[in-house]
């Protein structure tokens, strides 16, 4: 192992964290903040770590934040939706059954290219939701121009994407948390 790996694999991650845009960083929590200002909830979903992140905001949105939100991670709910409905379905499935008129998406797919994300983008404007996509990898990734906001971190590693992802997305958190205490 090379005693340079750290110091440079910190300085990627500082960096991509710096990359973000603040005022689209701004624009989410607006759109995060009309939706419970109109009675709406925030519903999240993500894969894999994707999912935990979800988890995380869920909470933390809920609790801290006093915004109603749930996340699509309970493995019961995924493995009935994926086996009666395929796998690319689930999440769009369990939008059809969760989500209501006032409520706003959020998917978080590191690639910006898994079908059930996509499904779920598409039966998000389907529903007329409100969408905030988070991807990484390939700046053209389908997902990330579904979104009324799209965030998108330059980095084909699914650490530093779904590390930055999460710091942006708790961000907006306490961003809401601080305008809301």
């Amino acid at each position: 192992m090379g005693a340079d790996f750290f110091p440079e694999y910190l300085e990627t991650l500082c960096n991509s964290l710096k990359s973000a845009d603040s005022a689209i960083l701004e624009e989410a929590a607006l759109l995060i903040s009309r939706t419970n200002a109109s009675g709406g909830k925030v519903l999240i979903a993500g894969n894999g770590g994707s999912a935990a992140i979800a988890g995380h905001a869920a909470i933390d949105f809920t609790k801290a934040a006093r915004i109603a939100s749930m996340c699509f991670n309970e493995a019961a709910l995924i493995t009935c939706f994926s086996n009666d409905y395929g796998y690319e379905h689930w999440v769009e499935k369990s939008l059809e059954y969760y989500a209501g008129p006032k409520d706003l998406v959020i998917l978080i797919s590191s690639s910006g290219k898994s079908p059930n994300m996509l499904n779920a983008a598409k039966k998000t404007r389907e529903m007329g939701l409100a969408l905030i996509t988070f991807t990484g990898f390939d700046s053209k990734n389908p997902l990330r121009s579904e979104g009324q906001v799209n965030l998108w971190i330059d980095s084909h590693s699914y650490n530093v994407v779904e590390n930055v992802h999460q710091v942006w997305l708790l961000a907006i958190c306490d961003r809401l948390i601080a305008s809301n205490p």
